[in-house]
C-alpha cells in the first residue's frame, strides 16, 4: 500500500497542496478527483517522488525517500500524459524497457525479459501492436502500450495520470476497465466523475489544496459533498446498482 502524510507543496510563492493525506488499498483502484487547479497532479507526483515537499511517502511501510531509484522502479510503475510520440521504438520495444530496473548495469534483456514484455502486451489485448510503431498508434493503443510496459516492470503499485485524457467515450471505457481488470493497487488522476464512479473503489477528492473528502464511491460522490467544490447542480442516481452523476449548470 502506498501511504502519505502531511503532504504539501509550493511553487515559488504558491501553496498548490497543503497537508494532504492519503493511503491506497491492496487490489483497489484510488481516484483522486477534483476541479482543475486542485493539486491532482501535484499529488501524484509527489506519490512517486517525481516531486519532493514536505511530508512523508511510504510504500509498504518504507520511505519512498530513503529508497534506491531501481527500488522504488520495482514497487511503482507510472503511466504519465507527457509520453510523446517521438520516438523510433516499436510497441513491442517500448514494452521491453518496463524490464530495465530489473537489468544490471550494462546488461541487455534477455530471453526472461521477452517472455515478460510479451506477456504484458498479451494482458492488455496488444499483441498484435508488437512489431508496429508505437508513435504511429492511436491514442488508445499507445494507452495499452504504456501499461503494458508499466506491467512489464512487475511492480507492486500503478499510478496513472488522466489515462483518458484526448481519448474518446470507447477508449476511455476500454482503459480503464483494463485498469480495474488488471487485479494491481492503482491510483488515477480523473477528471470525469462518472467515469471515476464506474471503475474507482474509493476517492480523495481535492478542493483548494486540500482533501475535501475521502472514502469510497459511494461515500465521496454525494451532491452535498460534490456541490460545494465544482459549484455545479448535481444530482445523483443509481441505476443497476450503478452511481450516475447528472449536472445543472447555473443558469
Amino acid at each position: 500500500m502506498i501511504e502519505a502524510t502531511g503532504l504539501s507543496w509550493t511553487y515559488a510563492t504558491t501553496t498548490i497542496l497543503e497537508d494532504v493525506d492519503v493511503a491506497s488499498h491492496e487490489g483497489r483502484v484510488l481516484g483522486l478527483i477534483g476541479p482543475n487547479g486542485s493539486g491532482k497532479t501535484t499529488l501524484l507526483r509527489l506519490l512517486y517522488g517525481a516531486l519532493r515537499g514536505s511530508g512523508t511517502v511510504e510504500i509498504d511501510g518504507d520511505d519512498l525517500a530513503t529508497l534506491p531509484a531501481k527500488q522504488v522502479a520495482r514497487r511503482l510503475a507510472v503511466v504519465v500524459q507527457e509520453s510523446g510520440t517521438d520516438t523510433s521504438l516499436t510497441a513491442g520495444e517500448m514494452v521491453l524497457l518496463g524490464r530495465t530496473p530489473h537489468l544490471s548495469a550494462f546488461a541487455r534483456a534477455g530471453e526472461h525479459d521477452l517472455a515478460i514484455a510479451a506477456e504484458c502486451l498479451e494482458r492488455v489485448g496488444g499483441t498484435h501492436l508488437g512489431p508496429r510503431s508505437f508513435a504511429a498508434l492511436s491514442g488508445g493503443e499507445r494507452q495499452r502500450v504504456l501499461i503494458a510496459r508499466a506491467l512489464a516492470q512487475e511492480a507492486t503499485h500503478l499510478l496513472l495520470d488522466e489515462p483518458t485524457n484526448h481519448l474518446d467515450i470507447r477508449y476511455q471505457h476500454e482503459i480503464l476497465s483494463l485498469v480495474r481488470k488488471l487485479g494491481t493497487t492503482a491510483i488515477v488522476v480523473l477528471h470525469d466523475l462518472n467515469l471515476a464512479a464506474r471503475y474507482c473503489d474509493d476517492l480523495v477528492l481535492l478542493d483548494q489544496r486540500r482533501v475535501a473528502a475521502r472514502g469510497t464511491v459511494d461515500e465521496v460522490l454525494r451532491p452535498e459533498i460534490l456541490e460545494p467544490v465544482y459549484d455545479i447542480g448535481i444530482e445523483r442516481l443509481e441505476l443497476r446498482k450503478e452511481i450516475h452523476l447528472l449536472f445543472r449548470p447555473a443558469t
